[in-house]
């Protein structure tokens, strides 16, 4: 008995000493990645520093103070050990700390994307289920074209054509922004989520307001999750309801709904998991144009005035925070997928 059970601990930190030795070379790939894409990119970081119009005494200044005038590898070295120490470089545009930038524009894009993740799975999953039980009725047919309309209208044309029809036209939602202007500071800042920091401060005007402001583009954004997830969904589904234990089921009169939600349900868990995984993903790092459109201030917009200002430290500061997003779910996702499915232990 003891011997398995010290069998059981060595496996257990192996396990753990390869999962931690993956994750550090694939977010040292990342930095990697991030750093040379921001040597090749035609846009000089000096000079959207010190200007167009600095002598090149003050622009060869800029460049050693940077440190650009070392070898390339000598450089990548350095930024690898910023990183590591939380030092993303400054911003141009806000002339802050890169780092303290993300923390502050961050939570913005993660409560947006976790409403939408949340309406794309309660809703994706039961509409594939759905389509796969009913498949080549009318529903089955009306699920699909749902779902690929999520494939096929830009994202920006959406959250227009939602602001003009349920904003403008109707009053059902608020606006551009988070909160409205009048309630803009009065919530102490502790997580940097709105609706989670005006319900710890007991705050509910601005806890309904802030959600009023939020429904919207959660939901288009939901949207586009919901159209994968149902497909995909479906797809395994129509796998699973082909096979031979389902029929089984069917003949000893189990009845339909016990056949679709636990035999046929159950199995296909696991990989819904990675699909979930990187939907929510790519809600956190595909919102730029959901919040260019509805001025959210969220990492995606943060982005995009940065590349407008060539700001190379805060693109290749968000760049790497996205990336890092991905690779933690990705992580997470094997995680529950051993959890679930003993056969991948």
């Amino acid at each position: 008995m003891q011997m398995i059970t010290s069998r059981r601990f060595w496996a257990i930190l192996r396990a753990t000493v390869e999962f931690v030795i993956v994750t550090l070379l694939t977010f040292v790939g990342l930095l990697a990645i991030t750093f040379f894409i921001g040597r090749v990119i035609p846009i000089d970081p000096v000079l959207s520093v010190v200007g167009d119009r600095a002598t090149q005494e003050q622009y060869d200044i800029a460049k050693i103070a940077m440190g650009l005038d070392r070898p390339l590898i000598i450089q990548f070295v350095n930024y690898v050990g910023d990183v590591f120490q939380g030092d993303l470089g400054r911003s141009v545009s806000t002339n802050r700390p890169v780092a303290s930038d993300l923390a502050r524009v961050f939570p913005a894009t993660l409560e947006m994307a976790t409403l939408g993740i949340a309406i794309g799975v309660g809703l994706g999953v039961p509409l594939g289920v759905w389509a796969a039980a009913r498949k080549g009725t009318w529903v089955d047919q009306i699920i699909r074209v749902f779902a690929l309309l999520g494939y096929s209208v830009p994202a920006f044309w959406l959250g227009l054509v939602g602001l003009v029809l349920f904003y403008a036209t109707l009053g059902w939602v608020s606006g551009p922004g988070r909160v409205d202007i009048f309630y803009e500071g009065l919530v102490e800042q502790r997580t940097g989520l709105m609706l989670v920091d005006s319900a710890l401060s007991g705050d509910w005007d601005v806890f309904w307001n802030a959600l009023d402001h939020l429904i919207l583009p959660a939901t288009i954004l939901g949207f586009f999750s919901l159209a994968y997830i149902a497909r995909m969904t479906r797809s395994f589904m129509l796998d699973q309801l082909g096979q031979e234990y389902i029929t089984t089921a069917r003949v000893k009169g189990v009845s339909e709904w016990r056949v679709i939600w636990v035999h046929g349900f159950r199995p296909i868990r696991v990989q819904l998991i990675t699909v979930i995984g990187l939907s929510y993903a790519a809600l956190l790092e595909g919102s730029v144009m959901i919040e260019t459109v509805f001025s959210w201030p969220g990492i995606g917009n943060y982005l995009t005035v940065a590349l407008l200002n060539a700001d190379m430290n805060a693109v290749l500061g968000a760049t790497l925070v996205i990336g890092s997003v991905f690779i933690l779910i990705n992580k997470m996702s094997d995680v529950l997928y051993r959890i679930l499915d003993p056969r991948s232990r």
